[in-house]
């Protein structure tokens, strides 16, 4: 199913939470992480989209990297948070939840006089 750009708009604002809420909880090669955004369809990114956040936030330390050699092909990089990323992930998440509970309390207010 096609996604309105309305969809991508917010989406695109979300991933960079999502992807470290992704790797708070395991440390994750890229095709991993876009699998697990995969498993819940709003969050579902291209790897186009998520290489250049990942690449993002490793410039800006939230995250570190290693490479893994493979058994079945080439090594595969690893990514896990820093310290600035779970910093960058709680201060991420009170966001979130501010945001959402106000978003929340407007939509529900739709058609109230």
């Amino acid at each position: 199913m096609p996604i309105s750009d309305r969809t991508a708009q917010l989406r695109k604002g979300v991933l960079e939470l999502a992807i470290l809420a992704v790797l708070d909880r395991e440390e994750c090669y890229s095709i991993a992480i876009i699998d697990r955004l995969g498993e819940h369809p709003a969050l579902t990114a291209t790897p186009g989209t998520v290489y250049p956040l990942l690449a993002r936030l490793d410039k800006a330390g939230k995250v570190a990297t290693r490479w893994v050699e493979s058994a079945g092909g080439p090594p595969r990089k690893y990514y896990r948070l820093t310290d600035e990323g779970r910093a960058a992930l709680a201060e991420g998440t009170t966001a979130w939840s501010a945001l959402s509970e106000a978003m929340q309390q407007l939509l529900g207010k739709r058609g109230e006089a």
